[in-house]
């Protein structure tokens, strides 16, 4: 995909930021998110692509704002699949807490997985880990392999789990084998993002979260030469169901990052809506604001953040 679309897509989440920072702490969600999704279709209607979200807010009754199936851009220019969350961290915007940003992937038709809304038993590591881990070895397995990779013991090893009753037991196992815990109230993609960012402090993400946020987050792996494997964890027989008439036969298959994001054309672009793991929140500055972001190519391996001054007239 060509490098300046990248950018075009940057703005279109600078712009849903913006947008949605301006309720930080205002303990309003559904203003915060509706903020960021209206700022980014506006922006998207500029941008010259024939583009179909295949990973949004939801079913089109269910979700009027980006939903599952929506045309964006400006129907000129070459057919791609987007998968957006405007406001990933809706809570922690709410709250003025860390992690919150406005993120996409876009790939060519038919490239990126049409996830559905349920959960995703995950494990993401970065180049220096690639193919020591599998979901399906044990939590001590994983954990020595990766600490083995990286010339580590484990004592000094760093594990970034979603804080939730549900990995009671995971975070039990983690601590037996001595790993350090990072955990993270929300913000899925940037937890799997950390491994692979170079002086993130974090080795290895483990958990259950969004299938979702997998997809998006296996677009941003690609590019870092990273790697996710995720399964399908749905909570009930609709969302089984609903995971068929999406296209997937086999809940149960280990999805390895190929089947995530097909090919090495994929874009993914971040902007920070509150300081994070990854990137640093809005800044206002009385005239202006200051923005600070993340794009990358999988094709060229090319990882750039951008800090970008706004004037507001």
């Amino acid at each position: 995909m060509d490098k300046n679309l990248a950018l075009e897509f940057v703005r279109a989440t600078e712009d849903a930021a913006l947008s949605a920072a301006r309720l930080v702490g205002k303990g309003d969600e559904k203003a915060a998110d509706k903020a960021a999704v209206e700022a980014m279709r506006n922006r998207f209607s500029d941008i010259s692509v024939n583009g179909t979200v295949v990973i949004g807010e939801g079913e089109r009754d269910e979700a009027p704002m980006l939903y599952i199936g929506e045309k964006i851009g400006s129907s000129k220019g070459i057919e791609i699949d987007i998968a957006v969350d405007p406001l990933e961290g809706t809570t922690l915007t709410a709250k003025g807490d860390f992690n919150a940003m406005s993120v996409l992937a876009a790939a060519p038709k038919g490239h990126l997985l049409n996830a559905p809304d349920t959960y995703m038993d995950k494990i993401a590591v970065g180049r220096e880990a690639k193919g020591v881990v599998d979901l399906d070895a044990s939590v001590k397995e994983n954990i020595q392999a990766v600490a083995d990779k990286l010339d580590k013991k484990c004592e000094e090893l760093t594990v970034i789990i979603l804080e939730r009753d549900r990995h009671k037991k995971l975070i039990e196992e983690v601590r037996a084998c001595g790993a350090r815990i990072r955990l993270i109230r929300d913000g899925d993609i940037a937890g799997a993002l950390a491994p692979a960012i170079y002086d993130s402090g974090v080795d290895i993400l483990m958990g259950i979260g969004g299938a979702p946020e997998g997809v998006i987050a296996a677009a941003a792996l690609k590019a870092l030469d990273g790697e996710i494997q995720g399964r399908l964890k749905p909570r009930n027989e609709q969302e089984i169901e609903r995971a068929k008439k999406m296209g997937i036969k086999d809940i149960e298959k280990k999805l390895m990052i190929d089947d995530l994001v097909k090919g090495n054309k994929a874009v993914f672009a971040a902007t920070g809506v509150t300081d994070g793991t990854i990137l640093q929140g809005v800044r206002f500055t009385g005239n202006g604001a200051i923005t600070h972001s993340l794009v990358m190519r999988a094709k060229t391996k090319t990882v750039r953040f951008i800090e970008t001054h706004h004037v507001f007239n």
